[in-house]
């Protein structure tokens, strides 16, 4: 066998497995990554001329040539039959690695992925700016292409979404759905979003608001009338009201603030919990949605922490906060105790909270 039909049996066997990375090392078995969990390929390690071929082929003669001269490369590699992958390869202790992440065909769905009924709400917006963040790994690119894709089969509109990497492909269906990817179809997210701006769009998906450029052109995009949806690594609301406003000069920031409060229609922040069979992951949630109280926090920056107690006190409205979300999947069947204990805000108080629920549960 050779080593491009090695590498075809490889990953025949990820998508098998409903796994999203490959790793390929020199003088070592190849492993997948399934459920956030990294785990081998059979037992035969794979030699530096079998990755430095997987490569070459791969990639093809030009971008071999410079891969060769910078040591690194992002290219996407098609297969028929198995489908799209990116691919990052790169030099370690002078041997070829490589990670190949499955591209998504079927964008998810809102209900596919558990998300509550407030992230639909906050889709069905047609103007303002709606953030998704968490850690890496987290999820935040499922929500967003389950958002895009719930846009796209719900009204007429042209969604242009700006990304790095392109991790799902989106049909047009009601929508006209255009997707750049960054290296490839741009060269940074600012220079797409102006462009974007005069592509007459209706929706805009930045995959992430890396620099005060992006950040900058997001706000304006999103002042001008238009639905703008984009990740940041932040840990809940609070957070990602003082990231975005960190962004920006001091004499900037009250400015940026009485701006946000203006544009924001919510905050989703999320972290990736083993469910109880252990054979995947669900979202928890903090959910943030824009209303007079919350607005009144992102505003004056002596209230901005103040967003916690109000978000566990905005069920009405659509919000919970972690220890809320993580309550109702343990109480579901969903999550255990010991993982809800371990992704909580408070612990403490979740057990109690749990506690109170179960004792009043009829017998």
């Amino acid at each position: 066998m050779n080593p491009l039909e090695q590498l075809d049996c490889w990953l025949a066997e990820l998508l098998e497995r409903h796994g999203s990375d490959l790793h390929l090392k020199a003088q070592a078995i190849p492993r997948i990554r399934v459920n956030g969990d990294l785990s081998v390929l059979g037992t035969q390690s794979v030699s530096p001329e079998e990755t430095m071929s997987i490569a070459r082929y791969s990639m093809g003669e030009e971008l071999w040539a410079g891969f060769v001269r910078r040591h690194e490369a992002d290219y996407a590699y098609r297969r028929s039959g198995l489908g799209r992958f990116r691919v990052n390869a790169f030099l370690q202790r002078g041997s070829v690695s490589m990670v190949f992440r499955a591209v998504s065909t079927n964008p998810p769905t809102i209900e596919e992925l558990g998300l509550p009924e407030s992230i639909r709400t906050l889709a069905n917006e047609h103007r303002g700016l709606i953030l998704v963040t968490g850690p890496t790994g987290s999820g935040k690119s499922s929500t967003l292409a389950a958002m895009v894709n719930h846009i796209n089969a719900t009204r007429s509109a042209h969604i242009v979404t700006i990304e790095d990497p392109l991790e799902t492909l989106h049909q047009d269906k009601m929508s006209i759905v255009n997707q750049r990817e960054i290296g490839f179809d741009t060269h940074d997210y600012s220079t797409a979003m102006r462009a974007a701006m005069r592509q007459d769009p209706d929706v805009i998906l930045v995959g992430e608001m890396r620099d005060l450029e992006t950040v900058t052109a997001a706000i304006q995009a999103a002042e001008t009338g238009h639905l703008v949806l984009s990740t940041l690594h932040t840990t809940g609301a609070a957070e990602t009201i003082l990231r975005v406003v960190d962004f920006f000069p001091p004499h900037l920031q009250q400015q940026i603030r009485v701006s946000l409060a203006g544009i924001l229609k919510g905050v989703v922040c999320q972290r990736l919990v083993r469910t109880k069979d252990g054979l995947s992951r669900v979202p928890a949630l903090e959910v943030m949605v824009a209303n007079g109280r919350t607005m009144q926090c992102v505003v004056d920056p002596l209230k901005t922490y103040d967003l916690r107690e109000i978000i566990k006190e905005g069920a009405f409205y659509g919000m919970m906060s972690f220890d809320q979300s993580l309550k109702a999947l343990y109480l579901g069947g969903v999550i255990s105790l010991e993982d809800a204990m371990e992704n909580a805000t408070n612990p403490h108080d979740l057990k109690l909270a749990i506690g109170e629920t179960e004792e009043m549960a009829p017998l």
